[in-house]
């Protein structure tokens, strides 16, 4: 599979420029590429959710509707602030 670069990655903190939750803040909880540039998207912590329905199982016997973070695309938010990774102090 070939590396698609995007503006941001997972544990940055971005915001939403376009779209019903314009104005919405949240860290990036994973970034979805697809073969196709034209089809990558986020998930952002809090923003976008939906609500799926659940079938019954032995954990939830009683099924219901579970809320979770639907994908934006990712022309639709804009880095605030990325989560930089610090260098490791060699001790001599």
């Amino acid at each position: 599979m070939k590396k698609i670069k995007t503006h941001v990655r997972k544990g940055d903190l971005v915001e939403v420029v376009v779209g019903d939750h314009k104005g919405s803040r949240g860290n990036i909880i994973a970034v979805r590429r697809h073969e196709r540039q034209s089809k990558v998207r986020v998930l952002i912590e809090g923003v976008n959710m939906v609500k799926k329905a659940v079938k019954p199982t032995t954990e939830k016997p009683q099924g219901g509707f579970l809320e979770k973070e639907a994908p934006i695309h990712i022309s639709n938010v804009k880095l605030i602030e990325r989560k930089e990774a610090k260098p490791v102090e060699r001790k001599k």
